[in-house]
């Protein structure tokens, strides 16, 4: 038998390119074997003899320009030794517009080189000095004009990659060129089953490599891009429909509807009608608790859309059938909500065995780090005994000593906050696999719950219940309007005053601290840090101590607070003994209050689109008119604006989930970053390809359907274990 040859996208790049070549690649770029440099792709292309427009260079990043030299001056340094050479390049644009400056010191080959008319790609960072655009000691090599080129030549798009400081495009195109000409693309396995990419004549591996780095043209590198779409996209949507089949085939105790139990009687003492939908998601859920096999399903409603009560519905139906169920919540304030809001459902039904409760009823019980002594002793008895049905809790239900009776559902809230192995671990202390609802408040683009919760099935609540108050949202910008200051806690005391309830966020607790790592979902665009920012300490001795909130009883809420005093302040402002409350976003999911009316978010920008949305859904929860108060500081077309004007035009959170996603650019979808920056996706974007995804999802259920082990597709499956390493296939299983 011979020996397995490592794959050849395995090689370390210096059997390929040597060591300088490769020490800098790994060094720089992170870049350490032949697959990885070969799937570092070009951020765009220029055509040959296409100038940069310098009007639309960013400020203080690395840029790479093609540029025309306009002049190249060289004097001697005054006040040290040698020479400063001053070179001047446009974009032919109009004459004396549309320039930067170039310093270099020292440089004896610029001044030799950069003559005027002289084409060159320079890379650096972008600075001002006396109001004009400089790069400092950029490096740069000269291109020649299109005349140097035959006819062919002078059609081949030039690639530009992402380049850092240290290691420019150039450098790096020189590289990959090696690499492609001494790569044996015979040894690299194509995910691609041979019958799709002819049947949607797609490039070969080699061509598309081949392509994307040195294009023939644009429409070459058009269809090369295409290509690697869908290999990304079948890739994610194979291991997703996997994911699937293995749930579908694990064996769980079926929980059907029993008649004349709990459930029963829950639905005859509700004083509303469930809303359509509702009934419809609860006909959906009752029948996949029914099944022998674990149901996986997400839930995702608007703010107030009801949520709560059709998981209620389904803890009822497993109760009934005699299994627990299990609440998972993120934090101990809105475990505590979600446990008196239950028990307030629920009446006597929740106090069974108890007196004054119903006999045939059962209990719900609160699991939380602060519950202690012979308080935590007995609620771990009643889960134990069966006596508990519904435990509700935080990470505490992950503890050894917690042992159920028979663990029949998981409800997870807000999984995102939630790391996969803490799921897992819950479900591990079941019988059988239990079944799983997850809810989010967070409402997720089609493209985006097809690509990172596609293992889950997904119901929708849109439709608000009956009697709903509408919450108005306005932006109010401080710089243009500086009267509203004060006119923000009249406003306040206007909703004190008629006996209602204010909330004030806050992006962080004290001037000596950042933003609250427990809650603040980081957005703020650079150069922004050392704007002063709200706290809430800083903020509620402000309001104390200001005349127009005399006597108005003010508390405060934030992520550093232990448990006891978080809890005893939440409840101090449910049963209204607080009128105002000053908090970080502990109270941005969950919490309850539907006496509160007005929500003021204070420096407002410092917050992402879904996580203002989810703000503003505490307020406006009852009869009563919801007010928020977008505030900020920001000059008007300041881009971080664009978020609150998104926030203030609707209160559908679909649509902003979908503006949410364009303005943070996707972030890493597959991993723990929530917003902007880099995405562990290639070229796959999920606001743009929903056509490739949605396809690439019927073929990856064909692949699965014919073959669950990928024994036939052994290079499909590789590319699964290569492209989603252990840590990013386990967070598709996030929901």
């Amino acid at each position: 038998m011979t020996e397995h040859l490592p794959a050849e996208v395995e090689l370390e790049l210096k059997r390929r390119l040597g060591q300088r070549s490769a020490s800098a690649l790994e060094k720089h770029l992170g870049l350490s074997t032949v697959g990885e440099l070969l799937n570092y792709f070009p951020r765009r292309y220029l055509k040959r003899g296409e100038l940069t427009s310098i009007a639309e260079l960013p400020l203080d990043e690395n840029v790479t320009l093609v540029a025309r030299v306009v002049s190249c001056t060289t004097r001697r340094m005054r006040a040290r030794k040698g020479i400063l050479t001053d070179v001047v390049v446009s974009d032919d644009s109009v004459r004396g517009l549309n320039q930067v400056h170039l310093t270099f010191f020292n440089a004896y080959r610029a001044d030799k080189e950069l003559l005027p008319g002289t084409l060159a790609m320079f890379a650096g960072k972008v600075t001002t000095y006396q109001r004009q655009l400089t790069l400092t000691n950029p490096d740069y090599v000269l291109l020649e004009d299109e005349t140097g080129f035959d006819a062919v030549e002078a059609r081949r798009p030039v690639p530009l990659y992402p380049a850092t400081a240290k290691l420019s495009s150039w450098r790096i195109k020189a590289a990959v060129e090696a690499l492609l000409d001494v790569v044996d693309f015979s040894r690299i396995e194509d995910p691609v089953p041979a019958d799709i990419a002819i049947r949607d004549r797609l490039y070969s591996l080699e061509d598309a490599y081949q392509q994307i780095h040195r294009p023939q043209d644009l429409e070459s590198v058009a269809k090369a891009q295409e290509r690697f779409r869908y290999q990304e996209a079948l890739i994610l949507q194979t291991a997703l429909a996997r994911r699937r089949a293995q749930a579908a085939a694990e064996e769980a105790t079926a929980r059907p509807h029993r008649r004349a139990g709990l459930l029963e009687r829950f639905d005859a003492s509700l004083p509303f009608t469930l809303t359509g939908g509702q009934q419809e998601v609860g006909a959906t859920i009752a029948a996949e608790l029914a099944e022998n096999h674990p149901m996986n399903r997400l839930l995702q409603g608007e703010v107030g859309s009801g949520k709560t009560l059709v998981a209620l519905r389904a803890m009822l139906q497993v109760i009934d059938a005699g299994g627990q169920a299990v609440l998972m919540a993120p934090t101990e304030v809105l475990a505590g909500q979600h446990y008196e809001s239950i028990r307030r459902m629920l009446g006597p039904l929740a106090e069974g065995g108890m007196l004054g409760g119903d006999e045939n009823g059962t209990r719900v019980v609160l699991l939380t780090g602060s519950v202690v002594g012979s308080a935590r002793r007995s609620v771990l008895r009643d889960i134990n005994s069966n006596e508990a049905g519904i435990v509700i809790g935080t990470h505490a239900l992950l503890s050894k000593e917690v042992e159920y009776y028979d663990l029949g559902l998981i409800v997870v809230d807000e999984q995102h906050r939630f790391g996969v192995e803490q799921r897992d671990q819950l479900r591990a202390q079941a019988i059988k696999p239990p079944h799983l609802l997850v809810m989010t408040a967070t409402p997720i683009p089609r493209t985006v719950a097809m690509t990172v919760f596609g293992d889950l099935e997904t119901s929708v609540l849109r439709e608000l219940p009956a009697g709903r108050a509408p919450i108005r949202t306005h932006l109010v910008g401080l710089v243009e309007n500086p009267g509203w200051a004060d006119r923000i806690w009249a406003r306040a005391r206007e909703e004190v005053d008629a006996g209602r309830q204010v909330y004030v966020v806050c992006p962080k607790i004290g001037d000596d601290e950042g933003e609250d790592p427990a809650s603040f979902e980081p957005t703020a665009d650079a150069g922004e840090e050392s704007r002063p920012l709200a706290s809430v300490q800083r903020m509620a001795e402000f309001l104390a101590e200001l005349p127009v909130l005399s006597g108005v009883r003010i508390g405060v809420l934030h992520g550093r607070l232990d448990s006891a005093e978080k809890n005893a302040t939440m409840a101090a402002f449910t049963e209204g003994r607080l009128d105002l409350l000053v908090s970080t976003t502990v109270i941005e999911v969950g919490v309850d209050v539907p006496n509160a009316t007005m929500m003021v978010i204070l420096d407002a920008d410092r917050f992402g689109i879904s996580q203002l949305h989810q703000l503003r859904g505490r307020v406006g929860r009852g009869s009563l008119l919801g007010t928020c108060l977008l505030v900020t500081s920001l000059e008007p077309g300041h881009p971080s604006r664009e978020r609150l004007q998104a926030v203030e035009a609707t209160t559908d959170g679909f649509r902003l989930a979908q503006d949410d996603l364009k303005l943070r650019r996707e972030g890493d979808i597959l991993g723990s970053s929530q917003s902007g920056g880099k995405s562990t996706l290639k070229l796959l974007r999920v606001i743009k390809d929903e056509a490739v995804i949605e396809h690439a999802r019927k073929d990856a259920a064909a692949i699965i359907e014919h073959d669950a082990q990928l024994g036939d597709y052994p290079e499909l499956a590789d590319a699964i274990e290569q492209y989603l390493n252990p840590e990013k296939e386990a967070f598709l299983e996030r929901g």
